[in-house]
């Protein structure tokens, strides 16, 4: 591989390095998540995606359909959309929908024999359903995170033969201490967040209680878990209308044509912004080893994104990165990266709790706390949905 995990220090914990001089435009690597899940409002919204690698399930003329509200819309170049319907597959007990039988099978074989809800799939007094009913009155959209994403970790030790790999896999994302938990866990739950802890705590363990992994049903646990998931969450954002999108913007056309395609795109996103505002992909959160290594820098080295319109995470270098060297990506999105120095901190404090020293806070150090009138009118503006920034852009 390109780049290796190591220790930094107890502060900042590990770092991924390059092992090699790797050159800008060039993929760092590619990575598969240990555990991934959509999120829930996004699935109870029809925003259909594999229930295990999260590709969108809709071709691009449906999917913009939907997003317009309009079904007559029809999209030229149909040719160019890369849904395959006939390789979709149904778990036969539950109905929920794969991409292809690869994935109703890797499913089956690491959780879902576990999740499987069976013919009780719309019965609301089962354990499973009533703990996604609660995740979703508490956690309303823009969603940064999943109890379901917690239900597969459970479900994936439930499972596997080898209980105590897959225990290890799981410790190796970033722990936090008791304080920094409850702040994360604040984050995600609001004010309220002691008692809907312990609700969810009861429902989770009513749902999936596991001998071996007890301490994860304790009160100290859960909050542990929770901010676990909290803090290494990645978004996933898929789509196959930008699938289509990306696939058109490759064909050589005749400038007049190249021109009235262009147009027609541009329109189309313009009246889906309209109708269905920045919600547009199949979005989840997943937990991927190598990149959950990655620091955060205002000046990034690498950026992620999804272009197989899956879970798989594509590390790309926005640099030269020599041997050695740290890469690092950014946890805030571009705007959020123009802005002061004090409010980059004030959103990497309030959402990641950290203050950045990259190059770039170094250099700014000397600057006013405060930048100007507007900067401060914008403070407030920062909120969950900029929290999951770029990486869910596909």
């Amino acid at each position: 591989a390109a780049a290796e995990a190591r220790f930094i220090s107890s502060a900042k914990g590990k770092g991924l390095f390059a092992t090699r001089d790797i050159r800008k435009g060039e993929i760092v690597f590619v990575e598969r998540p240990v555990v991934s899940s959509q999120f829930l409002w996004n699935a109870l919204y029809n925003y259909r995606a594999c229930d295990h690698c999260l590709r969108a399930l809709e071709t691009a003329e449906e999917n913009a359909q939907r997003l317009l509200g309009r079904s007559s819309l029809v999209l030229p170049h149909p040719e160019q959309c890369s849904i395959r319907k006939d390789l979709h597959q149904q778990c036969p007990r539950c109905q929920v929908m794969y991409c292809s039988a690869e994935c109703r099978q890797a499913a089956l074989e690491q959780y879902h024999q576990v999740l499987c809800l069976g013919p009780s799939r719309d019965d609301p007094t089962h354990p499973l359903n009533k703990l996604q009913e609660a995740w979703r009155n508490m956690h309303y959209p823009p969603e940064t995170s999943s109890i379901m994403l917690m239900a597969r970790m459970v479900a994936t030790v439930k499972q596997a033969k080898d209980k105590e790999w897959w225990i290890k896999a799981f410790s190796q994302f970033c722990n936090k201490t008791a304080n920094e938990e409850e702040e994360i866990v604040h984050k995600l739950l609001g004010d309220k967040f002691k008692g809907q802890l312990e609700l969810l705590r009861l429902l989770f363990t009513e749902a999936l209680y596991e001998e071996h992994l007890s301490r994860w049903f304790t009160p100290e646990g859960f909050r542990s878990l929770f901010a676990l998931v909290g803090t290494n969450g990645q978004g996933i954002g898929t789509s196959s209308l930008s699938q289509w999108v990306h696939a058109c913007d490759a064909l050589e056309l005749p400038l007049l044509q190249r021109e009235e395609l262009d147009a027609f795109i541009d329109q189309l996103y313009k009246d889906i912004e309209k109708e269905s505002g920045e919600f547009l992909n199949c979005e989840g959160s997943g937990l991927y080893v190598l990149q959950s290594c990655c620091n955060h820098s205002c000046i990034p080295n690498a950026e992620t994104s999804f272009p197989e319109n899956n879970f798989l995470l594509h590390l790309t270098a926005l640099e030269d990165i020599r041997v050695g060297e740290e890469i690092c990506i950014s946890y805030l999105d571009c705007c959020q990266r123009e802005r002061s120095r004090h409010s980059r901190n004030k959103i990497l404090r309030e959402n990641y709790l950290f203050t950045c020293s990259c190059p770039k806070c170094l250099a700014q150090a000397d600057d006013a706390d405060v930048t100007s009138d507007e900067e401060e009118e914008g403070e407030g503006e920062t909120d969950d949905a900029e929290l999951e920034d770029e990486m869910t852009d596909v």
